[in-house]
């Protein structure tokens, strides 16, 4: 039997947060402390007295989690929030791994991840997955979850995201008990005698012809089909009847993104900037010799998609009733519909019914189960659903 409590602040004073989050989980746990608690922070936080606060009154130093750039529940949302689930359960275990270094050494980091935990040794129980929460403006995110599925054996779920700071691109923490730290990743482990459901879905669609990736350096998108990365942009804005302005691209960006062609789908990369040579910075790398397509989209669409999402993860329960679940989008999501966002959470909250949710807006979205489009993602919604 598992218990599970979701709850959120708008508490400015980030050691009157931790209280107030860490309360609300042990008076819904009848007072017992939770076995797990994930959470999610805006950047106007003081991490090290959020966290402190909230590992004394929750009971337990297992807490994982990240910096946000918007935090809800299955009942509200906002920016410049906390979010918390507190997890308790007879079924599942826990462990808390934690992997530096992670620009010099993305490998190594993910190995470091991995030593922790306790699925790969003895008797596992038979279900093995991971929440992975990483700092993704440190890059290599597609590596290290490559790396996490090479060692271990392609036996977990993993999901999560990159950690955000209220989309001002500075820099991102992650956290694991009272430690907050960049340049790194953390994951939790959770081993479970039931099912873990994971769903992946964005709801884009290719808008312009194939363009192969001629010349990239990491995140920056230097040439396209041997011109200018930024051309491509200007000749579909030209021919779509829309407007670049290259001293302010981002609100064409935001609903004009680059598709990654990959087995019948598209993995999406969300552009940020242009360089003075015609370059085009996006949110995550994009390898080279790759095919890209400018994508469209609706808000709509993105509502769809979380649906989508939620149903595969709650199919992956096999029947079993849904106990709580996370749920992750990106922050580029939220600034292109706006207040249609909460559309999305809606219909997240419809299909889970009573189960609640806690989430978050990242930088980039993780994911890689059975059945679903694996890796590193931007504007794609990930929920996993805990059984109950």
């Amino acid at each position: 039997m598992s218990r599970s409590v979701t709850t959120i602040t708008s508490q400015q004073d980030s050691a009157q947060a931790g209280a107030e989050l860490g309360r609300a989980i042990r008076e819904g746990l009848n007072g017992a402390c939770a076995d797990a608690v994930i959470v999610f922070a805006s950047a106007q936080h003081d991490y090290q007295r959020l966290l402190t606060a909230l590992v004394e009154a929750s009971g337990t130093e297992v807490v994982v989690g990240s910096s946000s750039a918007g935090e809800f529940t299955n009942t509200s949302r906002g920016e410049g929030y906390v979010s918390a689930l507190g997890l308790r359960s007879e079924s599942m275990q826990f462990a808390v791994g934690i992997g530096r270094n992670l620009t010099a050494n993305p490998i190594g980091a993910a190995r470091q991840v991995v030593e922790a935990f306790t699925g790969l040794a003895g008797r596992p129980m038979p279900y093995r997955s991971a929440l992975v929460m990483t700092d993704a403006l440190a890059g290599h995110t597609d590596a290290l979850v490559e790396e996490m599925t090479i060692a271990t054996g392609g036996n977990y779920r993993f999901f999560g995201g990159g950690a955000g700071d209220d989309g001002r691109f500075q820099k991102t923490y992650v956290f694991a008990g009272t430690q907050a730290m960049s340049d790194a990743v953390v994951a939790l482990e959770m081993l479970s005698m039931q099912p873990v459901g994971v769903g992946v879905s964005h709801g884009w669609t290719p808008a312009g012809p194939g363009l192969r990736v001629t010349e990239v350096d990491g995140s920056r998108l230097v040439s396209l089909n041997g011109a200018p990365a930024l051309q491509a942009f200007e000749d579909h804005a030209e021919a779509t009847s829309q407007q670049l302005d290259q001293e302010n691209p981002l609100p064409f960006f935001l609903h004009n993104i680059l598709g990654i062609e990959s087995n019948g789908s598209y993995r999406l990369r969300v552009p940020l900037g242009i360089g003075d040579d015609g370059a085009v910075s996006c949110a995550a790398a994009i390898p080279h010799g790759a095919v890209v397509r400018i994508m469209k989209t609706t808000a709509e669409s993105a509502v769809l998609a979380a649906e989508q999402a939620t149903r595969s993860a709650l199919e992956a329960l096999g029947g079993r009733e849904p106990g709580a679940a996370l749920v992750f989008d990106c922050v580029a999501t939220r600034l292109r519909i706006g207040r249609a966002f909460d559309n999305e959470l809606k219909a997240c909250a419809d299909l889970l019914g009573p189960a609640g949710f806690v989430g978050c807006n990242t930088y980039g979205q993780i994911a890689r189960a059975e059945g679903q489009f694996g890796g590193f993602h931007n504007c794609t919604a990930v929920v996993c659903v805990l059984p109950q």
